[in-house]
């Protein structure tokens, strides 16, 4: 009886340790099983400080008033105004936001798909709804979990750490990226994306892409991982890749 009793509670003991290295309360998913195949055939001075002068002594008379220097203006001012409508909520980080805007304002002629931009905040841990989808016309926002790459959360604790442009890092890449074309791949219907930074220039030839996954749920879990793809949960792909498909403007930052 006593040697039950002790198998027992050393059974009990380890389930508990297992489920104090995941995190208090928080489930884990597994991982991405397998790499991401090759590519398939797609588918389809003192003046402006305001210094004041004192009048001269030696001549007689009024002294004319000083003209105020100008005010000084952000140059940005006048491009943000145009898209003050985009995220009422205030739902997506700010500052991404409008670096984003700006991108997106100065290289308008690059994006066919210009009814939507996305922004990736890598900065969040993966248990939140980190990818944003705006709508430029009405400004509405709608949001969804997404993966990282295992590269860049190497103790699986939901935050992404690092990042790389190189080959077989497994990690995700930080910058702008454009959407291109749709193809049918391992993990079905899926989309390629294409680096536009230094930091992400090799996204297509590292087979970079947005597909659905298993290992990707819509709750607040600690996602798995995958080999650095922007993966997302099967429920939400085809919305996904089907709003951003065919030259749209993803902006992935920390």
């Amino acid at each position: 009886m006593m040697s039950f009793l002790r198998i027992k509670t050393l059974a009990v003991l380890s389930t508990t340790l297992l489920l104090a290295a995941c995190g208090p309360g928080i489930p884990v998913l597994p991982d991405d099983p397998n790499n991401e195949p090759a590519a398939q055939q797609p588918s389809d001075g003192n003046s402006a400080q305001g210094g004041t002068e004192l009048p001269s002594t030696e001549t007689p008379g009024l002294v004319e008033p000083e003209t105020p220097p100008p005010v000084a203006t952000n140059p940005n001012d006048d491009v943000l105004s145009q898209y003050q409508h985009l995220d009422p909520n205030h739902i997506v980080p700010t500052k991404a936001l409008e670096t984003a805007v700006l991108y997106f304002h100065e290289n308008k002629a690059k994006f066919k798909n210009q009814a939507v931009m996305s922004i990736l905040d890598f900065s969040q841990k993966s248990t939140q709804k980190r990818w944003y989808f705006i709508d430029m016309k009405t400004g509405a926002v709608w949001n969804v979990h997404v993966s990282h790459g295992k590269g860049s959360d190497s103790n699986h604790d939901g935050f992404a750490e690092k990042f790389s442009n190189v080959e077989g890092s497994n990690a995700s890449s930080l910058g702008f990226y454009k959407t291109a074309e749709t193809y049918q791949g391992s993990n079905g219907y899926s989309l390629r994306l294409d680096g536009l930074s230094t930091t992400n220039s090799n996204a297509r030839s590292r087979a970079i892409v947005v597909h659905g996954a298993n290992y990707v749920q819509d709750s607040n879990v600690i996602q798995g991982r995958s080999w650095g793809c922007p993966a997302v949960s099967q429920a939400n792909r085809d919305k996904v890749i089907n709003l951003i498909k065919g030259g749209s403007l993803l902006y992935a930052f920390k």
